[in-house]
């Protein structure tokens, strides 16, 4: 289900562009490639939509790129488990190349289906570097698939976070239920290792209540980080609210900002992720 998406073409390019470049992962149900890819050439990244089996061809190499992204959609169908199956295919053909790359002083991302990817891969949370499954993204509370937009503001300061105070995001999801043991979300809260937490409007926490916290999650977690905070895992999808008027409440907001005689922006708050990618390796 792709919700939101951007029409708009590659208009306004406030960065020059980077020599690094991404490498973005699809094949298989993956279906937010297109997006993800123009987020992050607005923001000054170029990158490469590449097949999983063209990477296990060697038709491209992982170590070309600086930043590996797994987008959205529903890979293999969920058939075996929401990104399961994906997972296993990366791990059982592509393992040395993903370790080697996070040896690097790389990035990766996940988002939504990229989430339950990284989460079965043992990527997140990767506490000490121990690549085991610690968290799962299990069915939504409800039951229902989840799509329409969320508020979630950052957990923690990171490489992420940076200069974001809140955002809204669509979310298009039936397993974003995210779970783990008292003890990993003791770790994850020490380590400040949640990135964003669903919230509020005004930033109040959801503490567990519908719609806010929108699938059950617990401590209203909506991405995590890793251990060494090069990877980011997250439900919600920056990518698909890229420009200001595709923000659910745009015309409330515009009008705020004209009677207050203040710029009314072109690009969303969720493009302050993708900025921030740039800006690290920039």
């Amino acid at each position: 289900m792709n919700p939101i998406i951007s029409f708009q073409t590659m208009e306004d390019k406030s960065h020059e562009m980077i020599p690094e470049k991404a490498l973005i992962m699809s094949g298989y149900g993956i279906n937010s490639e297109n997006e993800t890819r123009e987020a992050l050439l607005r923001s000054g990244m170029d990158a490469d939509i590449v097949h999983v089996n063209d990477l296990i061809k060697r038709k491209y190499q992982l170590s070309d790129y600086r930043l590996l992204v797994f987008p959205g959609g529903v890979s293999f169908g969920d058939d075996t488990g929401a990104g399961n199956a994906y997972a296993n295919k990366v791990r059982n053909n592509l393992w040395n190349d993903i370790t080697r790359f996070l040896e690097e002083d790389n990035l990766v991302l996940g988002i939504c289906n990229g989430f339950q990817i990284l989460a079965n891969l043992g990527l997140v949370p990767a506490f000490d570097r121990k690549l085991s499954r610690d968290v799962a993204l299990l069915p939504n509370k409800k039951g229902v698939p989840e799509c329409r937009y969320v508020t979630i503001k950052p957990a923690s300061d990171s490489i992420w976070t940076k200069g974001i105070e809140k955002i809204v995001c669509p979310i298009s999801q039936g397993h974003g239920n995210f779970f783990c043991s008292k003890e990993i979300l003791s770790d994850l809260k020490r380590r400040k290792m949640i990135a964003f937490t669903y919230c509020r409007d005004d930033l109040r926490p959801a503490d567990g209540e519908y719609p806010y916290n929108p699938n059950g999650s617990v401590s209203d977690i909506a991405g995590i980080t890793s251990a060494d905070g090069k990877i980011l895992a997250m439900m919600p999808h920056p990518e698909r609210v890229m420009d200001f008027v595709n923000e659910y409440d745009w015309p409330l907001e515009k009008e705020r900002l004209l009677r207050q005689q203040l710029p009314v922006p072109k690009k969303s708050k969720n493009m302050r992720i993708f900025r921030n990618i740039v800006e690290y390796f920039r």
